[in-house]
């Protein structure tokens, strides 16, 4: 065969392929052993729905125009329930809950007024009382949040009843069996729910109202709880990290103090940021179905808590998202390196069916790359972790020369990436791309001392790590030094520029509605973040120099290579105008810039002709810089400075 060049390599995994296999599939729900799922839907521009399983494979319960999705602190979460021989939805429009018959036969009604509350979570009542939901609402003095009940005596539009509130967030309101008591997290401005969230018990009247004060059962003072469950004997089930790591623990009725299930040094949570996620489900009794991390591996297994046996189930995955159950088997969103993420129903002895797969197609063969666990040391002693995968496309030989490197730096900050199939990664790996997909200091799944490890260090640890890791991939000759380049995604943008401004590693960046502006972040942004920065940065104004210190936007004279912007104009997290203020301070320091927008967006990308612009955009802006010619079709990109971009 003939040598191609990096970056040149034809690809089966064309945007159309990715796109096939960009089926969102999310929050898995087994109700009267029928299971239920969000499924959200690139080609219908990003609407949502939820899907049930019928006779001839996967059916959608919610017709369009309706969009599943709830805008509870901008990133939403589990937006539907199913209560007897109905369904019940939150429509994105205009963030009403509806109920709609499942047998479809009859059109969605509104059951909430339209009065700008934004409702989610919606979990049935124990006693059928009606449906609890999170509700957040905008008034002048700011965004109030609390907890309510909707009743569900009639079909008619009515106002639920609130039934907590006084604090910034509320999330996962869970009634006991007996239908006395209502658990729930909240948590204040200052904390985010992985910080700080306290569990609640508030005693309820026969009717579902508030009684009485709600008690304060465990989590808050540098402690977290997350997924409060109660079992048929009235004991309260939660994950908390009193010891630095998420663990399962057990309040039984009248027990002064909650006990640890399975301690070990283990994370079984995960950091809250959509409403609705879970990483437990109940089985029967006395056997719960659990999830967790341990050395970085997630794991799925049986726990009994009479005993606290923890037997793993041993499926042929390794990343699971969601759980849930009906007794005899586990319903989740697994992945493995191999196959597309799919929605899976599994026995305990780990045999799985598959109930609907993120793609129609199948894995394309030869192409894809496999991922190698990579722990590297960081400048200051420490060490980070990430995935290397190596180039990968049999129908090409590679040149004798060390490939190019992209280094992909996550969200979150606090997300993580996993070593599961990624149609992102591959894209790049099929074309001659080398990755680096880095979980820096702060992502999840390495115990709280790793996660905290951020704190103060946002913009600062997390650029070293991804710096350290492209280099120590460099030295080792796995890597062209002198051709790698770095992208991410809302916080991961932060990296990216930080690592531009700050180092002279990379060649180029790309940023998707990235952060670039850590103060006006602070006080632009949505109630949910507005203090997030306190503990990732510092409080303001004692922190501001730091702040500037870190931002980007400060520093675009220290950027000497290109950069390609890419951003959603309905982005209320990170709004249009920090990439805009970014761009205008590199044009002024004469730094080579291009920029892409796209109506319609939030934060984060949903729209088939969307992502399908912004991979080829991206492949463009490489080719540009590194000077390769893309084996597909690419834009044709306009630069701001554009005499200034450097020769290949």
């Amino acid at each position: 065969m003939t040598i191609t060049p990096y970056g040149s390599w034809p690809s089966p995994l064309t945007p159309d392929v990715l796109l096939a296999g960009a089926r969102g599939l999310s929050f898995p729900r087994v109700h009267n052993g029928q299971v239920y799922w969000m499924e959200t839907r690139p080609e219908e521009k990003g609407r949502c729905t939820v899907c049930t399983v019928g006779p001839t494979g996967a059916r959608a319960l919610v017709p369009a125009p309706f969009n599943v999705r709830s805008r509870i602190h901008e990133y939403g979460g589990q937006a539907f329930a199913v209560l007897g021989t109905t369904l019940y939805f939150v429509n994105f429009s205009d963030q009403r809950v509806y109920a709609q018959p499942l047998s479809g036969d009859a059109a969605p009604v509104p059951l909430t007024p339209n009065d700008g509350r934004r409702w989610g979570e919606c979990v049935p009542d124990s006693l059928g009382r009606g449906l609890w939901l999170v509700g957040e609402q905008d008034q002048p003095e700011g965004t109030e949040n609390f907890l309510a009940l909707l009743p569900l005596r009639d079909k008619e539009a009515q106002a639920p009843e609130v039934v907590a509130s006084g604090r910034d967030f509320y999330a996962t309101p869970c009634p006991s069996p007996d239908g006395r008591s209502l658990a729930f997290l909240a948590w204040d401005q200052g904390d985010m729910p992985w910080d700080g969230a306290r569990l609640y018990r508030q005693p309820l009247t026969d009717a579902g109202q508030a009684h009485g004060e709600p008690e304060g059962l465990a989590g808050g003072n540098g402690t977290s709880v997350f997924q409060p469950g109660w079992s048929p004997d009235g004991a309260l089930v939660f994950v908390h990290d009193p010891e630095g790591w998420w663990n399962l623990f057990e309040l039984p009725p009248e027990a002064p103090a909650p006990r640890p299930l399975c301690p070990r040094a283990a994370e079984f949570g995960l950091p809250l940021w959509q409403l609705g996620m879970e990483s437990w489900c109940w089985i029967d009794d006395h056997r719960l179905a659990c999830l967790w991390f341990e050395a970085g591996q997630q794991h799925l297994g049986v726990l009994d808590r009479r005993t606290g046996d923890l037997l793993p189930v041993p499926a042929a995955f390794d990343h699971f998202d969601g759980l849930a159950s009906d007794g005899t088997r586990l319903v989740t969103v697994a992945a493995a390196a191999n196959a597309f993420p799919a929605l899976v129903a599994l026995n305990l002895e780990g045999s799985a069916e598959v109930l609907r797969s993120s793609s129609d197609l199948p894995a394309p063969e030869g192409a894809l790359a496999t991922p190698e666990p990579l722990t590297f040391p960081t400048r200051d002693g420490a060490v980070a972790h990430g995935y290397f995968y190596a180039p990968k496309n049999d129908a090409v030989q590679a040149p004798t020369a060390p490939p190019p490197l992209l280094v992909i730096s996550h969200g979150g900050p606090t997300a993580a990436t996993h070593p599961v199939l990624n149609l992102k990664v591959q894209f790049w790996t099929s074309r001659g791309f080398a990755v680096l997909d880095v979980n820096y200091r702060g992502s999840t799944g390495y115990g709280r001392a790793y996660r905290d490890a951020l704190q103060g260090q946002w913009g600062a640890r997390d650029v070293e790590d991804c710096v350290d890791g492209a280099e120590a991939l460099a030295q080792a000759g796995k890597v062209d030094g002198d051709r790698m380049a770095i992208r991410g995604s809302s916080a991961g943008g932060l990296t990216v520029l930080g690592a531009l401004a700050f180092h002279d590693c990379f060649r180029a960046g790309t940023s998707l509605y990235g952060v670039t502006d850590l103060e006006a972040l602070a006080t632009e942004t949505h109630k949910f973040e507005a203090r997030y920065l306190d503990r990732l940065v510092g409080p303001l104004p004692e922190a501001k120099a730091r702040y500037q210190a870190r931002s980007p936007r400060h520093h675009a004279a220290g950027i000497s290579a290109p950069v390609l912007f890419l951003q959603g104009l309905e982005d209320k997290i990170v709004p249009p105008s920090q990439p805009e203020a970014m761009i205008a301070a590199m044009t002024k320091a004469q730094v080579p810039s291009a920029y892409l927008t796209f109506p319609g967006e939030q934060h984060g990308f949903r729209q088939a002709e969307t992502l399908r612009t912004a991979l080829l955009a991206e492949l463009s802006f490489y080719g540009r810089v590194f000077g390769f010619t893309p084996a597909d079709a690419t834009p044709a990109l306009t630069f701001a400075c554009e005499e200034r971009l450097p020769t290949p």
